[in-house]
């Protein structure tokens, strides 16, 4: 991730390394924060880097990181940002505008309304929708022309500005479930070009897709998961009718989609659970809870696709797809279940947040699971009222995540358990950058910190504002895997 995080996550993990003298000195420069690992002392707290995205008037799609400092307000319902009565038109610096730029603002703010009145603001409050539409306009900016999502932004450092499929894989889902799908199919098709041939992803894409970053980080399984799943969140809002283009659009993705299922059997062990990789903590490489269900629902997801998608191929692909996805429930089952669906089938690997990933919109959650999810929150919430990854999280003590928080408010409105989502809902809401925009991590003394916006936080909070209001479908068990 978010794993030691974007901690390692936007900086690759260093091996450390030990010296035969008497003092040890590791430094891990992680995002904004130097953390010296000298014995005794904490972890220095992060702090928030950017404020959030505003768009150039004058050039569609080109995003302007907006630096913690400045101050001034969006337009409303746009991402042009006016600072001391001038817009914001290039990094640190704002201006007068000529009557060309002025028109330009007008139309670019227009266009904003526009987008929006195309779709569904989730929210019930006035704070809720505040927030969505901040979502979805910052996702709006996120979204390249080729179908890459920036994964967050920087302002002065290299590192965010990536293309990661676990993350794209949410953001199709929330823009389709916003009235968007046009642009979620977009991102779909961005991650069928940089799909490698075995049926995997890489950790992370240059935007233009090019390729791969190369930095060292292994590849990331649960994306052969999420990706069918977005491909299946997709199809299910459109009208699969012989002849439509909506069928014909699944057609062009449905090699992607058994490139990736196949992947995810292929990494089914001789216990039925997938072989060890790196998941959303990115920080080692283990048979974890956060690649298992991702793969489950993937599996789930592409069985039942294949009805809609016809053909002798699909027709055989689907019952073997319910019949893996049918192996790999049983040994979660066998395995996780046993000791509370930890973050890995050891008894002592301690909560994580990708209990929640049993749970709807990707499965109807057993007893068990509902039980370890209410324990997990628990067992992860801090003082500052927002959650941490996992119980054995090695991230700086006292910092909530976001994207895990959202995780439970998903999860909770999801499962009918309103209230407590409203109250996670609204703990995001208010710990927003004074721009509004939801950022990465939140610091022990309740601040935004790190980086804003994040794609990820955006995608799985406009989900639990569309579950709060039913809005959201659940990948059904296919009939061989019942």
């Amino acid at each position: 991730m978010r794993g030691v995080s974007r901690l390692v996550r936007r900086r690759s993990a260093r091996p450390i390394v030990r010296l035969s003298a008497l003092v040890v000195v590791v430094i891990l420069v992680t995002v904004g924060v130097a953390v010296a690992g000298l014995p005794g002392r904490a972890k220095a707290q992060p702090r928030l880097t950017v404020a959030s995205i505003a768009q150039d008037p004058c050039q569609p799609q080109r995003a302007l990181p907006v630096p913690v400092q400045l101050t001034g307000q969006f337009e409303p319902d746009s991402s042009v940002l006016q600072t001391a009565g001038r817009i914001y038109v290039a990094p640190g610096r704002a201006g007068a505008l000529t009557p060309a730029e002025s028109a330009c603002a007008g139309s670019t703010e227009q266009a904003d309304l526009d987008w929006l009145r195309t779709g569904l603001v989730p929210g019930t409050t006035t704070t809720q929708r505040s927030m969505a539409t901040r979502a979805l306009l910052d996702l709006k900016l996120a979204v390249r022309p080729d179908g890459g999502v920036i994964a967050g932004w920087q302002n002065a450092r290299a590192g965010w500005e990536y293309v990661w499929p676990r993350d794209s894989s949410w953001v199709a889902v929330a823009l389709t479930g916003t009235g968007h799908p046009a642009m979620a199919y977009q991102i779909l098709r961005f991650l069928q070009r940089v799909q490698s041939g075995d049926g995997t992803w890489a950790a992370r894409y240059l935007p233009d897709g090019s390729g791969p970053v190369r930095d060292g980080r292994p590849g990331e399984l649960d994306a052969v998961g999420w990706v069918p799943w977005a491909v299946w969140s997709w199809a299910v809002t459109q009208p699969l009718t012989p002849g439509s283009v909506a069928l014909r659009e699944l057609g062009l993705l449905w090699p992607m989609v058994t490139r990736a299922a196949n992947a995810a059997i292929r990494s089914l062990t001789a216990d039925g659970l997938p072989e060890p990789a790196m998941d959303y903590w990115e920080d080692s490489v283990q048979v974890t809870l956060g690649t298992a269900a991702p793969l489950l629902a993937g599996l789930r997801a592409a069985a039942d696709l294949a009805a809609d998608v016809g053909g002798a191929a699909a027709a055989g692909d689907g019952p073997r797809w319910a019949a893996a996805a049918a192996r790999l429930a049983t040994a979660i089952t066998g395995t996780f279940g046993r000791s509370g669906y930890q973050r890995t089938p050891s008894p002592k690997s301690g909560a994580d947040a990708a209990i929640t990933f049993l749970g709807p919109p990707f499965a109807a959650p057993a007893p068990a699971v509902l039980r370890a999810a209410r324990s997990a929150r628990q067992v992860l919430s801090l003082p500052n009222g927002g959650l941490k990854p996992g119980a054995n999280w090695p991230g700086t003590p006292g910092v909530a995540w976001t994207a895990e928080t959202a995780f439970f408010a998903l999860f909770d409105a999801a499962t009918g358990q309103h209230s407590q989502a409203a109250t996670l809902l609204g703990w995001l809401a208010a710990h927003r950058t004074k721009l509004g925009s939801l950022p990465e991590q939140v610091n022990s003394a309740g601040q935004p910190a790190s980086v804003a916006p994040l794609s990820w936080t955006d995608a799985v909070t406009l989900l639990a504002l569309l579950a709060q209001s039913g809005h959201l479908q659940t990948i059904p068990v296919p009939a061989a895997g019942q």
